[in-house]
């Protein structure tokens, strides 16, 4: 059995879910983004306990389908540029439809009806996340940061930052001061 969990974005994320799960009693068979693996099914009392005790870390269940096919397109994207980043030169498209089993267009359509942007600008949006977070760390250039995050020069990565954020990245990179979003924000 498997149960959905909204706003969780990252391995920090994982680690905090599976430790209160633990520390309430729960074994899960695996924690991963968005979602908990069980080996046995989860009574309604247990889905209630879990519920309550996640939402004050500001998690929170997903019950129905469409929010949960809405997560799973959000875990896919940000595991894709934020762990996997050496995938990134695959087509979004091809990656979502496979990772998903579903047809893309189902997929993009479900996802900016429900979430008012299209897929693809989510998913610069976390491509730019990850530039900040590289930007701020200060050990690549920005043609190796362009070059990791599988832009197709320098002038199209900062292009797309300013266009995003407003800063060129030189800018952000001299400012720095509280410019990242968390993912979940994003």
């Amino acid at each position: 059995m498997t149960i959905y969990i909204k706003n969780m974005v990252c391995d920090r994320c994982i680690w905090v879910v599976k430790t209160e799960l633990e520390r309430l009693g729960f074994r899960p068979r695996e924690v991963r983004l968005g979602e908990v693996e069980w080996d046995k099914n989860l009574t309604a009392a247990d889905k209630e306990t879990i519920h309550h005790h996640v939402q004050g870390f500001g998690f929170e269940l997903i019950d129905d389908k469409r929010s949960r096919l809405i997560g799973q397109i959000k875990s896919a994207i940000i595991e894709l540029v934020h762990q996997r980043n050496n995938d990134l030169k695959v087509n979004l498209s091809d990656y979502l439809s496979e990772k998903l089993h579903h047809d893309y267009s189902y997929l993009s359509h479900l996802f900016s009806e429900v979430e008012g942007i299209t897929l693809e600008k989510y998913f610069i949006a976390q491509k730019i996340e990850k530039v900040k977070e590289l930007l701020v760390y200060d050990e690549l250039t920005l043609s190796e940061i362009a070059h990791q995050l599988h832009y197709s020069s320098v002038a199209h990565l900062s292009n797309q930052f300013k266009k995003v954020t407003g800063l060129t990245p030189s800018h952000f990179k001299s400012i720095r001061a509280d410019k990242r979003t968390p993912l979940d924000k994003v």
